[in-house]
């Protein structure tokens, strides 16, 4: 998540730890400021030997990062705090590190021009068949007290677009800050978005049933608050949900406490009625899935996403985080992965976050290289 991001005007009162540090921190971010985006970031390691990566996999906008598996194609995009989106594309996860990436969407227009955060990338079902839809979060320029929802459409099936602007996402009617979306499909079909905005005076989850992947049918649903002790650390925060479908069930990961602390991490929720929106629909887990990890300097691990195998045999995480405990929500975050593990109740085992000296090995069924970019 991007500096700051947590304060709306009546958030800046209730959290004195967001300060005029942190904006002038949020300022340097903007485009035209290149070496607060990328050059606090660390160095990227060395290539692993052929076969294995090490982390982070990408350094330069690599927060809230999204990738997916697409016609034997690793596309990664991450927060660019700027006005457009770029994807990079590798036949390797550790290829990701040095691909060039593309710019698939500028926009142009004020009042949806800046801020461009937490992206997600989803192959749906929309009015013209099967589309990449680009669901992220975008404002004005210098302020960031005015991020709304906003989905783009492929105009065939190439991760790469080009795209199209389908609009603002608004199921209350009011134009509210809202961030952090993401989509759910259930086995029959129904479409729902996930989202997050400040009520109560935290942050939560909420969804909402969708006609199509940009318009909503009636008003959202909470879903999620925080109510734990490791949720609140830096304030009260819900935020990122992604969602892991496996064996028929359906869990949602979601980033809790302040992305600001080292504290940021992951927890779980179950869908456990037929109903997302239905009060109780939803089994929040008590504890954190996946934390900080001194020994290894991995810290503020959170918002992440999930993609396949080649051989659809393993789930692996794709998440961001900071090497120091004193980064927070700034250019430093990286993207990094690791794989998911299953516990034997048929729940999953995030484990811990490697270090970035860990040698990991690529996905299982990773073919061979052929002379592909």
């Amino acid at each position: 998540m991007p500096p700051t991001r947590r304060h709306a005007p009546a958030r800046a009162r209730a959290l004195p730890l967001l300060s005029a540090a942190l904006l002038a921190l949020l300022a340097l971010l903007q485009p035209g400021a290149p070496t607060a985006r990328a050059g606090t970031a660390p160095a990227p390691p060395a290539a692993a030997a052929a076969g294995t990566f090490t982390n982070p996999v990408v350094t330069q906008n690599g927060a809230d990062p999204t990738i997916v598996r697409y016609n034997g194609y690793y596309y990664h995009l991450g927060t660019t705090w700027a006005s457009h989106w770029e994807i990079r594309r590798s036949p390797t996860v550790g290829g990701l590190r040095n691909a060039t990436p593309t710019t698939v969407y500028r926009e142009t227009v004020a009042s949806r021009c800046c801020n461009f955060w937490a992206p997600e990338l989803h192959r749906l079902n929309g009015p013209n068949g099967l589309r990449w839809y680009l669901t992220y979060s975008a404002g004005v320029s210098g302020n960031i007290d005015h991020q709304h929802v906003h989905v783009l459409e492929s105009a065939g099936n190439d991760p790469l677009g080009p795209y199209t602007y389908k609009g603002q996402v608004d199921p209350y009617g009011d134009n509210r800050w809202m961030i952090d979306s993401s989509y759910l499909t259930l086995p029959d079909g129904r479409l729902y978005l996930l989202h997050s905005f400040w009520e109560g005076g935290t942050q939560n989850l909420y969804a909402v049933r969708m006609s199509n992947p940009w318009t909503p049918t009636g008003r959202a649903a909470r879903i999620a608050t925080p109510t734990h002790a490791w949720e609140k650390q830096g304030a009260g925060v819900n935020e990122g949900p992604v969602i892991l479908q496996r064996g028929g069930r359906t869990f949602l990961t979601y980033s809790a406490s302040h992305c600001d602390t080292p504290d940021y991490k992951l927890g779980l929720m179950e869908l456990t009625g037929s109903d997302p929106l239905a009060p109780g629909a939803w089994r929040k887990f008590p504890d954190p899935v996946f934390q900080r990890n001194d020994a290894a300097g991995v810290y503020g691990p959170g918002h992440n996403f999930f993609f396949p195998s080649p051989d659809g045999k393993e789930v692996w995480i794709a998440y961001h985080a900071n090497s120091s405990p004193s980064q927070g929500c700034g250019g430093t975050r990286t993207t990094r992965v690791q794989k998911v593990n299953w516990k034997a109740d048929g729940t999953p085992d995030f484990g811990t976050p490697v270090s970035t000296s860990t040698v990991l090995p690529e996905p299982s069924g990773t073919p061979a290289l052929t002379g592909r970019e």
